[in-house]
Order: C-alpha cells, then sequence, then structure tokens
C-alpha cells in the first residue's frame, strides 16, 4: 500500500487468499451458545442480546467485516471510531510479531525505559502541534480521562493553587466508563448505575444547535450561548476553585454534536481569562478523522492538556496517552515524584505498533488525503444523497466523521418524540443491509476507516441511505 508523491493516489492492499485465511472452529450456533454463556458485553441488554443472539465477526480486511455466516460488511464506524489505517495492515502485525520476540513486555517504573517508548514519544512530539513534547501513557480513553484528572490536580498543587479542585464538563459528553470518566461525562443513564461518582466535577449544557437551540437563534448566536455558560459557572464557583474545563473538540459518542465557529474561540478565551487549564478529549478526533492530526486543529484552539487513544494504534492493540503542553510538562517533571502509573504504561508491543501505525497515516499521507481528497468527498456525498431527505434534519461533520439527525419535520427542528427507538430501528435496518453505522438516539453517526476509497464512499452512503429509506417507510412517512 503506498502513496504515488505527484498524486496522493491510496492503493488498496490485495485481500488474503481465501486459502490464507484461518479455518472458522464453530458454526454460528455454537459461537452464539458461548457467548451467551460465558461473556458480559459492553453497554448491552444481556438477556435481549443472548435471546437474539451476536453477530460473529470472524476476519476483516481494508474497510470490510466478514460474519461467521459469510456476510461482508461495510464498516462505516472504523470499529469504534479507532482503525484508521483499516484492517489487515501487515505493517501492524510485523510490528507485534518483532517486538513479542524481542522484549515483550517490560516496565517503565524504576529509572527504566525502553526503545519502543522512546521512539513513540519523540514521534508524537514531531506529529503534536506546537507545545506539546510530553506523553504519558496508559492503556485505553478512559484511562486516560483519569490519568488527565491527576495531571490537573498536580500541576495547581506545584503552583501552590490547592483550592484548584474543580473540573466542569458538559451534558452529553463522553469521557470514558470508569468511574471518573464515567462522571465527567455528562450521560445520566450512566450516572444512574455508578456507586458513587468522583467529586468535584460539575457540567455545563451542550453546544447541541438541532435539538436545543430557540427558534430565534442563528448556530453562531447560539454556539457563542453556550460557551458563555462556562463564563458564568466560573463565576458562580469562584475561579479560584476552578481546575481546567475538558471538552471533546466535536461530541463523538453524544452524536457528532459539530459546535459553530464561536464555540470553541469563547471557551478558550474564558479560560485563559480566569486561568482554568482546557482539555481536548481527542481519543476520537485525534489522528486524521477531521483531517487534522488533531481535532482541536480543525476547530482553531490550542488545549493545554490531550487525551489520546483509539486511532493512536489504530485500535490493533489498546493503548492510551496524555500529551501535556510544555508549561504543564515542566510543572509536573520539576516538582517531585508524580505519583500515579500503570502496570502497561508505554507497553513495549502497544509502543511499537502505534509507531508503526503514525508512520502509515504521515508516510502515506493519510490525513492528508482525508483533508484534501476523501473527506471532502465524503461529506459532500451525504449532502448531496441526504440533506433533503424526509426525516434528515441536519448533517454534521467533518473529514471521515458525520452525524445524521432523524428528524419528524426537519425544516422546524423537530424531533421523534421516541428519537432513541427511531435510532433504534434504522441502525437494525443497517445491519441488516450489512453496514455497520451506529445510532446515538435519533443520530445516526458514521466514522469510517481513513483509508476508505471513492468507491468504498459511494458504497457506504447508499447503504446509509437505503436504511434511512426504509425507517422513514416504517414510520409511515412518504
Amino acid at each position: 500500500m503506498s502513496y504515488r508523491t505527484e498524486e496522493i493516489a491510496y492503493v488498496q492492499p490485495a485481500e488474503p487468499a481465501a486459502g490464507a485465511r484461518a479455518a472458522q472452529q464453530r458454526t454460528t450456533a455454537e459461537y452464539r451458545a458461548l457467548d451467551a454463556a460465558h461473556h458480559i458485553h459492553p453497554f448491552s441488554d444481556m438477556g435481549a442480546l443472548n435471546r437474539s443472539g451476536s453477530r460473529v465477526i470472524v476476519r476483516a480486511h481494508g474497510v470490510y467485516l466478514w460474519d461467521s455466516e459469510g456476510n461482508k460488511i461495510i464498516d462505516g464506524m472504523a470499529g469504534l471510531w479507532c482503525v484508521n489505517v483499516g484492517y489487515g495492515r501487515k505493517e501492524l502485525a510485523n510490528a507485534v510479531y518483532r517486538q513479542m520476540e524481542e522484549l515483550p513486555y517490560y516496565n517503565t517504573f524504576f529509572k527504566t525505559t525502553h526503545p519502543p517508548v522512546i521512539e513513540l514519544s519523540a514521534l508524537l512530539a514531531e506529529i503534536a502541534p506546537g507545545p506539546f513534547n510530553h506523553f504519558f501513557y496508559c492503556n485505553s480513553g478512559s484511562e486516560a480521562t483519569d490519568t488527565v484528572l491527576r495531571i490537573v490536580h498536580r500541576y495547581w498543587a506545584t503552583q501552590r493553587k490547592h483550592s484548584k479542585k474543580v473540573v466542569i464538563s458538559r451534558k452529553n459528553g463522553y469521557h470514558g466508563s470508569t468511574i471518573a470518566g464515567g462522571t465527567l461525562g455528562g450521560m445520566g443513564y450512566m450516572h444512574e448505575q455508578m456507586p458513587s461518582k468522583v467529586e468535584n466535577i460539575v457540567h455545563i449544557d451542550q453546544p447541541y444547535f438541532f435539538g436545543e437551540a430557540n427558534s430565534s437563534q442563528t448556530p453562531e448566536e447560539f454556539a457563542l450561548a453556550r460557551a458563555q455558560q462556562l463564563e458564568m459557572k466560573i463565576l458562580e464557583i469562584g475561579a479560584h476553585n476552578v481546575a481546567a474545563f475538558i471538552g471533546e473538540p466535536f461530541q463523538g459518542a453524544g452524536g457528532v454534536i459539530f459546535p459553530a465557529s464561536t464555540y470553541w474561540p469563547e471557551i478558550e478565551r474564558i479560560c485563559r481569562k480566569y486561568d482554568v487549564l482546557l482539555v481536548a478529549d481527542e481519543v476520537i478526533g485525534g489522528f486524521g478523522r477531521t483531517g487534522e492530526w488533531f481535532a482541536h486543529q480543525h476547530f482553531g484552539f490550542q488545549p493545554d492538556l490531550i487525551t489520546m487513544a483509539k486511532g493512536l494504534t489504530s485500535g490493533y492493540v489498546p493503548m492510551g496517552a496524555v500529551g501535556l503542553n510544555d508549561r504543564i510538562a515542566k510543572a509536573i517533571i520539576e516538582n517531585g515524584e508524580f505519583n500515579h502509573g500503570l502496570t502497561y504504561s508505554g507497553h513495549p508491543v502497544a509502543a511499537a505498533v502505534a509507531v508503526a501505525n503514525l508512520k502509515l497515516l504521515r508516510d502515506e499521507k493519510i490525513v492528508e488525503r482525508v483533508k484534501t481528497d476523501t473527506g471532502p468527498y465524503f461529506q459532500k456525498k451525504l449532502r448531496d444523497t441526504l440533506a433533503h431527505h424526509l426525516i434528515v434534519g441536519e448533517i454534521a461533520g467533518a473529514g471521515l466523521v458525520a452525524g445524521l439527525q432523524l428528524a419528524e419535520e426537519p425544516a422546524s427542528r423537530k424531533r421523534f418524540a421516541n428519537g432513541g427507538d427511531v435510532g433504534a430501528v434504522c441502525r437494525d435496518f443497517c445491519f441488516n443491509g450489512n453496514l455497520i453505522m451506529r445510532a446515538s438516539g435519533d443520530r445516526m453517526l458514521l466514522s469510517p476507516p481513513l483509508v476508505i476509497s471513492k468507491q468504498e464512499i459511494d458504497e457506504l452512503v447508499s447503504k446509509a441511505k437505503n436504511a434511512i429509506d426504509a425507517t422513514a417507510t416504517q414510520l409511515g412517512v412518504s
């Protein structure tokens, strides 16, 4: 797979021959029975799932998956927003094998390091914008969120501002599923099932124009008003008590909500005015999703800390990280021991995969291609195909990520009373049509691998339209 530098033409790798595939060891029924007997799935009603049976995915290549029944499925979600370089990249498999042979594991405690984590840190410093030259490693986006809370509180302690403990985030934001990440995220249905929540975390409203703006507001006016809630909350709490604000540049699991251009500059202005750290959750947006290396670059603001995961390794192995700008890193480095760490911080195999993955994104100009070629094509194709659909009220996104708002009356922004049910119906039509498109309430989400071709984009959008058409028909909309 390569790019010709004169035309940046992506060459899809050959699909493995049938004889090279591992034999399927069990029937679908056997797999489903064992799954139901022993496996608890994330975010699932296990009783209902076990009655219907899980879809068993047995292999993948490029932007496609195959299940145990032989169905070929186009993956419009890149796994869980993460398989940026596509499935089946031998460069990443080879990186695992080589590192497993040489140094399968060693920790980074006790004054010790190893080449893969050193190389990864240096490469991230090249890729990340401006003042980001130091990185702390973990195993997931959830752990990155927990780590960033530790860094924020440690930073203010080094500045002798011990009262700065409150972290502000947003309703319907998502920052992981640990107790800390779940508290920081603003999803009430998660909070309801927590035995306890982390203290000193408060929420402001999200910049969800379609669902929450009044009829007289423009997108820009609404976004500015929602950003100004941050200032009101800081004044309510007292700036001397507020440590940080965290937000996803665009909300991912909350529905691919893209705020208008007035939002993030105002958030940044407020943070600087009141000496509040600004944290960008780049777990979904990082590593090329919007056509920039990091989504905050698309929105034009400069954070103090960045959380990363998913696209860092393209999901091939688990890894997360926090990027610290030079000011924060200096305070952490020069003020004694930072009492935080994990057994697998900077795991050598994960670091080796991350290096190989980032080199693919860089050297094959995959991120640039998303910005100038496939990203604009994807966004235009969606709008040309669905902008005037009877039940599509909004198409939001940039690069290779999009949120499609399902609505009863698109022109007046009237949502379905049972929007979550409508989204589930549409998702099931996608499922049956061999397309992975996620539902978040009444918004349908797309985030395909960054290596998707224009022909594959055409297929993906066509299947998405078929599912939305079928949903409209079932609802009696014509």
